[in-house]
């Protein structure tokens, strides 16, 4: 499923963004088949240490030489994770179906990465998707206070509401 940037041009504001975020919705055990697809599609790992930079961050950065696009694969298997692949939206893209994330589960992933771009990718996702299914979105975040230290997600989500006169 494809969050990130690129999902924020299908429901936000247009940016600039050179890289594609992919979550696979698997572990870190299908690694090998995770390379041997980025071969497929000429892309290559960025690391020098791959297995133990993906042990670290569950993710895999690789880069299309020609074009200098980067494309992180992010390995994750959680629940919501899976939920949220579930729940990706399907658009056609020069004849190939791809899965994006939801407009929920955008501003789900941009709330919990929590940088200032993020907000205001989430904030630009919120004003074009007014039907959006808002108490979706406060019961993840309800899930992910009760198991996270920093316990400000919802917070964080009712706040750009209310600046958004939503």
């Amino acid at each position: 499923m494809i969050i990130g940037g690129q999902a924020v041009l299908l429901y936000g504001e247009p940016r600039l963004t050179r890289d594609i975020d992919i979550t696979l919705g698997i572990n870190i055990d299908r690694l090998n088949d995770i390379l041997l697809l980025a071969k497929e599609l000429s892309l290559k790992p960025i690391p020098k240490e791959i297995e133990s930079f993906v042990k670290q961050t569950m993710v895999l950065p690789a880069i299309d030489e020609t074009t200098g696009i980067r494309v992180d694969f992010i390995f994750s298997f959680t629940q919501y994770e899976l939920i949220a692949i579930r729940r990706a939206r399907k658009i056609t893209i020069m004849g190939e179906e791809v899965a994006f994330a939801s407009p929920e589960d955008l501003i789900i992933h941009k709330i919990f990465a929590g940088r200032p771009r993020d907000l205001e990718d989430a904030k630009s996702v919120i004003i074009k998707n007014k039907d959006m299914d808002i108490h979706y979105i406060r019961s993840q975040l309800k899930e992910f206070d009760t198991f996270s230290d920093k316990k400000d997600f919802l917070k964080v989500f009712e706040e750009i509401l209310k600046v958004l006169g939503i």
